[in-house]
């Protein structure tokens, strides 16, 4: 029900004793990127949102293993591969060149995902993540800006983690959030936090 595009090794040994790294689990549209509707339009079209680039580079110069979790699929009668893993070879080459990097690009390949419960593949991707690196998500730091995302991350454990950018204006007044949301400007400002 997932795949991943992308993923290196999630642990490392330290004089032979296997250490875990810090997660942190990003959505794609607005979050990194500007939110949109678009399926099949070509990857150039790609924007990131200033400071998010430079934010995950961040991220992993404090020692974070950046994993993307993707909500695309979702609302989308049509997911165009081609479009997509051309889309996300333009991320992952920018946050390179930004000084970062992606360690693993999740998603859901469904079509007609109206059929589906989108939440529950949310749950079931961020399951799937958890077993990939050996790690449960508690007090993992999973950031969106779609109420069924922060809801999703808050049902497996994880911190669910809201940005201002995207959708996430909107949801802030949702009355379902999750009691224990956070709530950042950007994922600038999220990684400034959790990098002090």
């Amino acid at each position: 029900m997932w795949a991943c595009l992308y993923e290196s090794s999630s642990r490392f040994k330290l004089n032979g004793f296997l250490t875990l790294m810090k997660l942190i689990i990003l959505d794609h549209d607005g979050v990194i990127d500007n939110d949109s509707n678009l399926v099949t339009k070509i990857s150039s079209e790609w924007r990131p949102i200033p400071g998010s680039l430079e934010a995950i580079a961040h991220l992993n110069q404090a020692g974070y293993r950046v994993i993307v979790a993707s909500n695309r699929s979702c609302d989308r009668k049509v997911l165009d591969m081609k479009a997509f893993n051309a889309m996300n070879d333009m991320m992952y080459k920018a946050v390179s060149q930004a000084g970062g990097r992606i360690d693993a690009i999740f998603f859901s390949p469904h079509i007609n995902i109206e059929k589906l419960n989108c939440s529950r593949l949310l749950i079931m991707m961020f399951e799937e993540i958890a077993q990939r690196f050996g790690t449960d998500l508690k007090d993992v730091p999973t950031v969106g800006d779609e109420l069924r995302y922060l809801q999703a991350a808050a049902s497996v454990g994880a911190v669910p983690t809201m940005v201002l950018t995207g959708r996430g204006k909107k949801t802030r007044t949702a009355k379902s959030l999750p009691k224990n949301t956070r709530i950042f400007a950007d994922l600038a400002a999220v990684a400034d936090t959790l990098t002090k």
